[in-house]
């Protein structure tokens, strides 16, 4: 197990180094290059452009500035923001609790609503498959911002049991104002996800191992519990995997159909406003979000079937 975990690490920490190379080099290759970000609009004179690329050290070679970045962001440290003048770090830290309980709460909803809806529908054949069949292909087919302005015109504005705007205080207060943004994000998600979990669980089914297990007089709960399930769950974690990673991105949406605060918005924000350390930041972050997301799905793969780490 200890060499399979460091051998995954080291592959991503490869991923990650390129990944921060491209984040920070990408930024260099648009029309003007660093210069056009930090001067935004105005024209600038000799001795300001001047002042700022020795501030920013634009003179350097592009390698050095790319490890001298790379080595603050290892240390938290992402520079100051163009247009808060103020920590990037600090920007980040403020919005960050927003969008990682919003992504957690949408995750538990999608695995649990997502995997029940798909074993139910695999396992009865009939009424019950027809329905989750049906109900997951409407939300398949439905934008997310459609989702999200319904479910604020029905449950905010028309039945009152939900806030409209913000990301609340405290647990419970948090838990009850994320509500209508986390179903929002995830009702698509875990239509998906029923999808895959009902071919999967269907797939399972029929295969030997299970009709022979059938054979010896098992209990069909043990049955579907060690021989369906636990097989069914590998095609399953790897879209969770996926679809979780892709929460983070899709937040941004959710974020500002109900006004929250997170790091998505200030994403947004950040590329409009021409933001260029805010943009490396929140781009690093997401990207190292989803290679973490991978690891805790690689891992999962080794508990399940060792096999597959050789």
């Amino acid at each position: 197990m200890t060499v399979f975990l460091l051998r995954r690490l080291a592959g991503l920490a490869v991923v990650l180094l390129v990944a921060s190379f491209l984040v920070y080099g990408l930024l260099y290759l648009v029309p003007g290059g660093p210069m056009a970000f930090l001067l935004g609009n105005r024209s600038g004179t000799p001795e300001q452009i001047a002042a700022i690329r020795a501030q920013y050290h634009l003179d350097d070679p592009f390698l050095v500035r790319y490890a001298t970045w790379l080595g603050d962001a290892v240390r938290g440290d992402f520079g100051s923001s163009l247009v808060y003048r103020q920590d990037v770090s600090a920007l980040m830290s403020a919005r960050a609790a927003t969008t990682t309980f919003l992504v957690g709460y949408s995750t538990v909803l999608i695995v649990v609503v997502g995997v029940a809806a798909g074993t139910l529908a695999g396992l009865r054949r009939g009424r019950v498959d027809n329905v989750v069949s049906a109900v997951s292909s409407a939300f398949l087919a439905t934008p997310t911002f459609v989702i999200g302005v319904v479910l604020v015109i029905v449950f905010a504005l028309g039945l009152g049991w939900f806030p409209v705007f913000g990301p609340g205080e405290g647990f419970g207060g948090r838990l009850y104002h994320l509500t209508l943004p986390a179903i929002t994000l995830s009702l698509g998600s875990a239509a998906f996800l029923a999808r895959i979990t009902r071919a999967s669980v269907r797939e399972e089914l029929g295969r030997e191992h299970v009709e022979t297990a059938r054979s010896r007089g098992l209990a069909e709960s043990l049955v579907i519990r060690r021989h369906v399930l636990r097989n069914a769950s590998i095609p399953v974690i790897t879209v969770t995997g996926l679809t979780v990673a892709s929460l983070i991105a899709g937040s941004v949406v959710v974020e500002n159909v109900f006004a929250l605060d997170g790091l998505g918005s200030l994403f947004v924000r950040a590329i409009l406003q021409r933001d260029f350390a805010v943009v490396q930041a929140v781009v690093l972050v997401l990207v190292t979000a989803f290679v973490l997301v991978n690891l805790v799905v690689d891992l999962c793969y080794k508990a399940l079937d060792p096999r597959m780490s050789r």
